[in-house]
């Protein structure tokens, strides 16, 4: 992990593994206890076993999106699997995009992070800091959103 070229960018990975990690230990908690999720309809909270997808998903096109706009080479993360074969091993696809995340992002320029603007997948201007820090906030959302209504069991 040291051999990154920006300090900020290698904080940022740290950052997001470490909320990523937490996010899925707070879905196993949540999951053990048959926690439903609230109708919704947005597709990523139909099942819990979705908004898993959701977020690891969301993980790998954050970084693929930064890549892109930074021209870094491809990163090479594999797609998602499907919410149940993901579900039943979220490990594996989690060390993946945590590895891809680490050596895609070691050669971006922090200068570059924080000029470089680009519209993102949902039309809102980011800045390639501002994405990877947004990415770092999604797992946090998420588990949050899974405390609550953990709390309140």
């Amino acid at each position: 992990m040291n051999a990154f070229r920006s300090r900020g960018a290698r904080a940022l990975v740290v950052l997001h593994e470490r909320e990523l990690r937490a996010f899925l230990a707070t879905w196993r908690s949540a999951r053990a206890v048959s926690l439903v999720l609230d109708p919704d309809p947005d597709p990523s909270y139909a099942s819990m076993e979705a908004l898993l997808r959701h977020v690891l998903r969301a993980a790998r096109g954050y970084l693929i999106w930064t890549c892109e706009v930074l021209a870094l080479p491809d990163p090479g993360v594999e797609p998602a699997p499907e919410p149940a074969d993901l579900a039943a091993a979220p490990e594996a696809f989690l060390e993946h995009v945590l590895l891809r995340w680490r050596a895609g992002l070691a050669g971006a320029d922090g200068a570059l992070l924080e000029a470089t603007e680009a519209k993102s997948r949902w039309g809102a201007t980011y800045c390639a800091d501002a994405m990877l820090e947004h990415a770092v906030m999604h797992p946090l959302r998420h588990r949050f959103q899974l405390e609550e209504r953990l709390g309140g069991r």
